[in-house]
């Protein structure tokens, strides 16, 4: 059974950091591209950030770049997204996705989210 389990979210006051973690099982981590994915309240999903299989790339969206950072580690099958500086337009439920493409055919994978919650 395939699962991406989120964790790390909270209430932060600006300024302040968290770190979020997204565990996977149940398919093979090390072969799909990760990504997280948030949305604000009344707001669609925004990608914030995206790492190759072997963590050797990684892609910001230009609101969080210089903020946060992302990373996997292969061995422990897990996402990680630390994030610094944080403002209110961060507070959103974050998403871990597992995306990856062969032969034409896609498979995809989403968390259940995590929230978090920027605010003094």
């Amino acid at each position: 059974q395939v699962q991406l389990v989120e964790s790390g979210g909270g209430l932060v006051q600006p300024g302040g950091s968290l770190r979020l973690s997204c565990a996977a099982s149940g398919f093979s981590f090390s072969s799909y591209w990760m990504y997280w994915v948030r949305q604000a309240p009344g707001k669609g999903l925004e990608w914030v950030s995206y790492i190759n299989t072997g963590g050797g790339s990684a892609y910001y969206a230009d609101s969080v770049k210089g903020r946060f950072t992302i990373s996997r580690d292969n061995a422990k099958n897990t996402l990680y997204l630390r994030m610094n500086s944080l403002k209110s337009e961060d507070t959103a439920v974050y998403y871990c996705k597992g995306r990856m493409k062969v032969w034409g055919a896609l498979y995809e994978y989403w968390g259940q989210g995590t929230q978090v919650t920027v605010s003094s």
